[in-house]
């Protein structure tokens, strides 16, 4: 795993199966984006069977087959939509392409699962949304900063379990390492990857809403800029946002691609989280200056004290497994449709209101 590259970034944990061998199978279709590797990281540890995987690229393909030599090469996206045993397809297309292909995966009768950002466009979510409701088959979202970091996972059970009280507000921070000569065309033109608070601040809304236990807020004031990539025009490299539950919880978040080479890993991604009792700090990817190893490292601060705790190899990644039997089961235990979409549309709504500083 990449941990100075956060497009390569594919988290591995211990396999937890919650299915036999071929009880739910998965194809991997387009991969444009290197996330698509921790996605097919997280369904098969929690059990899946990956069968095909297809991308019109064929060095791609040959890529991921030495990764997951167990995949067969589909001849066209057509034979992975078309397979009677495949249950789910998962993708990472360039951004603006999930929702068709998305689309195109709910018509064959299967769920779909997407790299975030899901959706480039509002209009795109309508289409989502109604191809959900008419076709009973899962959207879901590879929210990865929080479904795939053991120490946001832990955080959350923190909340749920009232550790610090009801939550007041969540701050989120979450900078990325520009590795511009390693990043495809396509990243840097606004109409295929959306904008910055479409494309890594939907993590941060996500996290939000789910930390919050909000199901829909109001964007009050946003802002995007291009500080120091003038060769890339149309590349936004800050973005920040301040949102306003509909329960009354407050949220501000920062993202940039201003991490520096003198950083261990691609990002210093944190999340802070307030409430009525007490705090949470995550530090999700490093310690900065210490000799700890990785991430992981939460911190709570209640009546009853201050306290560390290293999240490494404690909680595990029980989001995919959750997701393999909602979809054999069709419950919603791992995110619920709504969920998945309100943070999807929020940070649509976020990228266009941005003032856009000069």
């Amino acid at each position: 795993m990449k941990v100075s590259d956060g497009m390569n970034y594919a988290p591995k944990g211990k396999p937890q199966p919650v299915v036999k061998p071929g009880e739910f199978v998965f194809s991997a279709v387009r991969l444009d984006h290197g996330h698509i590797y921790g996605m097919t990281n997280g369904l098969t540890e929690a059990g899946a069977t990956l069968k095909y995987v297809w991308d019109p690229d064929p060095k791609k393909v040959e890529a991921f087959l030495r990764t997951y030599p167990q995949a067969t090469p589909a001849r066209s996206e057509e034979e992975a939509l078309a397979d009677q045993e495949t249950h789910m397809i998962a993708g990472a297309a360039v951004t603006s392409e999930r929702c068709a292909l998305g689309l195109r995966a709910m018509d064959a009768g299967k769920d779909y699962f997407t790299d975030k950002a899901p959706f480039t466009t509002l209009d795109q979510l309508s289409s989502a949304r109604q191809k959900a409701s008419s076709t009973g088959k899962k959207y879901m979202v590879y929210y990865s900063e929080r479904l795939h970091d053991e120490g946001a996972i832990l955080a959350g059970y923190m909340v749920k379990e009232g550790a610090i009280g009801k939550v007041l507000s969540v701050n989120g921070f979450g900078p990325h390492r520009l590795g511009a000569a390693g990043r495809p065309r396509w990243f840097f033109e606004r109409e295929k990857y959306g904008g910055i608070l479409c494309d890594i601040g939907s993590h941060q809304i996500e996290q939000y809403l789910y930390f919050a236990s909000e199901e829909d807020a109001t964007v009050t004031s946003s802002r995007i800029a291009n500080y120091a990539h003038p060769e890339y025009p149309e590349l936004e490299d800050y973005g920040d946002c301040t949102l306003t539950g509909k329960n009354g919880t407050a949220n501000y978040f920062r993202v940039d691609w201003f991490t520096p080479d003198g950083l261990r890993t691609w990002g210093d991604g944190r999340v802070f989280i307030v409430g009525t009792e007490g705090f949470i700090e995550v530090r999700k990817y490093i310690n900065l200056a210490a000799d700890q190893p990785g991430g992981n490292h939460v911190y709570l601060v209640n009546g009853q004290g201050e306290q560390y705790f290293n999240a490494n190899g404690v909680t595990g990644f029980p989001f995919f497994g959750q997701l393999i039997l909602d979809c054999l089961n069709r419950t919603e235990n791992a995110m619920t449709q709504a969920h998945a979409f309100k943070a999807a549309e929020l940070c649509l709504q976020a990228q266009e209101k941005a003032v856009r500083i000069r």
